[in-house]
């Protein structure tokens, strides 16, 4: 791959899909670094802290729907009130086993949402991704 990211991250409550979503972006050599988050609140903690405590800011975001405490719609909402130095210029992909015809038209009207993609997370979408957006 040509174009290889600082960093992506995982938002998901699924332990077993971070660990294989994180494989196939190894796989995929994309990024010198992928970072999963369990909870959206506390991505929302990191994107609002990264700067100050040194950590990698997200190039790219795969983010689920449906998680307990703040789902994938809450963290957009709160997202959307960061200052733009936390937010920085990040590619927010909506990854989900949602097929509800509403969640993607509901996506669609987040300016911050770049895609809606369906799990499981493919080499060939994570190529395509980043072909769409960072090339």
């Amino acid at each position: 791959m040509n174009h290889k990211l600082k960093c992506i991250m995982l938002i998901d409550d699924d332990e077993p899909t971070n660990y294989l979503n994180k494989m196939v972006i190894e796989e995929a050599a994309c990024a010198e670094q992928c970072i999963t988050i369990e909870n959206a609140k506390e991505a929302l903690n990191y994107l609002k802290t990264f700067q100050e405590l040194e950590l990698p800011r997200p190039d790219l975001i795969f983010l689920d729907i449906n998680m307990p405490a703040m789902n994938g719609w809450e963290f957009l909402n709160a997202y959307e009130t960061l200052n733009e130095d936390q937010k920085g210029r990040v590619v927010i992909i909506m990854l989900t086993t949602s097929l509800n015809p509403d969640d993607m038209e509901k996506a669609r009207n987040y300016q911050d949402v770049d895609g809606y993609k369906s799990k499981p997370l493919s080499l060939e979408m994570i190529q395509e991704v980043i072909k769409t957006h960072f090339s």
